[in-house]
């Protein structure tokens, strides 16, 4: 039942990116270009989205496991180490540049679009060279 219910979820997440145009390349960059034509389209699928987030975080707060008896892991602290401060830059300069963010990245990939295929080989390489160089990092 719960790989049911996550193929559901994966499928609807994977509907809504499409339908709300997050794996339009074009539309992405278009939202981007603030001093272009922008295409404010998807900033209401953004706050549709963090309102929706937004309720559910507010619900699972106060509980420690999910309906199938998994432990819920939320974040404790307000502090924000320098490596995600990194990391957000790069997924915004690659979101700017490629007009893809991982998961609208997927979905077209699997709807055969070639540069979703091109984004994903480069994410993958770059999650390689960032786990390497962490273990580098992590041995000084």
């Amino acid at each position: 039942m719960k790989n049911i219910i996550t193929l559901l979820a994966g499928l609807i997440f994977g509907l809504g990116l499409i339908i709300s145009g997050m794996t339009n390349p074009a539309k992405v960059i278009g939202f981007l270009d603030i001093e272009g034509q922008w295409d404010p389209s998807l900033a209401y699928v953004m706050i549709g989205a963090i309102s929706i987030a937004f309720l559910g975080f507010r619900f699972v707060k106060n509980k420690s496991k999910t309906i199938f008896d998994d432990p819920i892991h939320l974040p404790g602290t307000t502090h924000v180490p320098k490596e995600l401060i990194i990391g957000s830059v790069l997924f915004g300069a690659g979101w700017a540049l490629a007009g893809f963010c991982p998961g609208p990245a997927l979905v077209a990939l699997g709807a055969g679009y070639k540069e979703a295929f091109i984004f994903v080989m480069a994410m993958i390489v770059g999650m390689y060279i960032h786990d390497h160089l962490i273990e580098v990092y992590k041995k000084r």
